[in-house]
């Protein structure tokens, strides 16, 4: 742990500025758990949700997972005047900045705070809170394609 660079907490705070949720390309991928949590706040099945929000990523291995869609201006597609989705956004979101890859090393972490305004500011994370973050980070899964039609399309393809 001598190396960790949490060891002592990190200071972190949300401006709202909203950079995480939009403004370049990127992916938020969907674990079963998010889309769960998902289709229960807007009271929809996992397949209409995925029809209106959702688009498949690639990933490693040759798979491909399930992401929110953005829109034309990079922004989360669940982005308006804020989360639409806020109370059951997904563990990528409500993790962030405690990604295990940013907490890699200072510099990395260094460097992700150049682009948000809230790291290194505000209030102290312990170690204690920033662990319990990073874990929940690395165990959230994304929904894996085959799985997705498995568990709600009978085992037949489902396009987006």
């Amino acid at each position: 742990m001598s190396d960790c660079i949490y060891k002592n907490g990190l200071n972190f705070e949300c401006q709202r500025c909203s950079f995480c949720c939009g403004h370049s390309p990127g992916f938020v991928y969907l674990s079963h758990r998010d889309l769960t949590a998902l289709c229960t706040h807007f009271d929809m099945s996992e397949v209409d949700f995925a029809r209106k929000y959702c688009r498949w990523a690639d990933y490693y291995y040759g798979t491909q997972v399930l992401a929110l869609l953005e829109q034309d201006n990079y922004d989360c597609i669940l982005w308006g005047a804020g989360c639409t989705a806020y109370e059951a956004r997904p563990v990528q979101c409500s993790t962030y900045p405690f990604w295990s890859w940013m907490l890699a090393d200072n510099k990395t972490w260094n460097e992700c705070a150049a682009d948000c305004p809230g790291m290194n500011k505000g209030r102290k994370w312990s170690f204690e809170e920033i662990d319990v973050q990073k874990r929940r980070y690395d165990a959230n899964i994304p929904l894996d394609r085959r799985d997705f039609e498995k568990m709600f399309c009978e085992g037949k393809e489902f396009r987006l």
